[in-house]
């Protein structure tokens, strides 16, 4: 038997910016993509989707040549074919989780993930597969292969878990200290709408930069500083001009967060003042944000909330708020009381 057990993931700084090629930070929470499966002898993998009530059968001997957009299980494959994998048996499989679908705690590329793990395990190459390049693998199979939007962020957080730095241009990964303070999810009841909000964001974004490079082809967000928003502001269309701001501002907020999570003792009220800066750019100039969902945080901040956000790409799906202890039961509270469906603790897993 093959067991294994994926995590959900969370951004908490850099939301937008990695398929922009900025970096991110986010983190593997303990919601979790469980996955058992036993030899079959049919050659035919038999996958159980036990909370979509879905069956998905593939034969390990499938040509891969006719593989339908969002076909992820193909894609895994093909991509692992490519690499030097053969599939000979078949299992029988069942996937279950308590990762909310649809909400963005990023539960599709868990699967993703928990099926590359399991082709890996198969051929008995756990031990040999790094973290970083089973992420590597799941993020050409879900985005690259279909030339979805979207980054790397979700593959490369759940993968290689724990709070983590990404430079999403080489995908080099570094840890950071994982002291968030206390984190609750809150579930809006609201439904993403995550490629129609990803595809404007960015192609708004890099036509918003590209105006600037137009001009000053040696410009690079990296080396920016918060004055250039101003100084170029003129180059870049009116129409484009949240989003010049957006990934300037969303840039700098995930350098200096990087920098407060550096230290020994992070300082939980500035990294809640940065992730509050971070949503209200996801709201006023992204306006990835529900009304419905700026309401609920809204309340939670005047319950005692540190600091809160959207999660995901956006459009609707769960909200995360840094809490201290004493104001846990009159955030949660808030959240309800507001229309969430459900509000959790979620806990950092390493």
């Amino acid at each position: 038997m093959i067991e294994l057990k994926v995590p959900a993931r969370i951004c908490f700084y850099g939301d937008h910016q990695d398929y922009l090629g900025l970096p991110v930070i986010a983190g593997s929470i303990d919601r979790y993509i469980n996955v058992k499966a036993v030899a079959n002898q049919d050659k035919k993998y038999r996958l159980k989707l036990l909370d979509l009530n879905e069956e998905v059968i593939i034969s390990v001997d499938d040509d891969l040549k006719d593989i339908q957009p969002g076909d992820y299980y193909r894609s895994v494959m093909s991509i692992l074919k490519n690499q030097g994998f053969s599939f000979e048996q078949g299992y029988d499989m069942e996937i279950s989780g308590n990762i909310p679908v649809n909400a963005g705690l990023s539960s599709s590329s868990a699967i993703v993930v928990a099926w590359v793990r399991f082709l890996v395990a198969t051929q008995g190459k756990s031990g040999e597969v790094s973290d970083y390049q089973i992420g590597r693998w799941a993020y050409e199979a879900e985005v690259l292969f279909f030339d979805q939007p979207g980054g790397l962020m979700d593959q490369y957080t759940i993968a290689q878990k724990g709070l983590i730095y990404i430079d999403t241009k080489s995908g080099e990964s570094i840890r950071l200290n994982a002291n968030l303070g206390k984190l609750l999810v809150a579930e809006s009841g609201v439904p993403k709408k995550t490629l129609e909000v990803l595809k404007n964001a960015q192609v708004y974004a890099d036509k918003a930069v590209q105006a600037v490079q137009k001009e000053y082809p040696e410009f690079e967000v990296e080396t920016s500083t918060l004055d250039d928003y101003e100084k170029y502001k003129a180059l870049v269309p009116v129409e484009l001009q949240d989003y010049w701001y957006s990934t300037l501002y969303n840039y700098h907020i995930t350098i200096q967060a990087k920098r407060e999570l550096s230290n020994p003792n992070p300082n939980i009220q500035v990294l809640g003042d940065l992730m509050n800066q971070h949503q209200a750019i996801l709201q006023d100039q992204i306006k990835n944000t529900p009304k419905k969902m700026v309401e609920m945080m809204d309340a939670a901040r005047r319950a005692g909330a540190v600091g809160t956000k959207i999660i995901g790409s956006g459009g609707g799906g769960c909200m995360v708020a840094m809490v201290t202890e004493d104001v846990e039961g009159k955030v949660k509270q808030a959240f309800l009381e507001h229309g969430a469906k459900d509000v959790y603790v979620v806990e950092l897993t390493s």
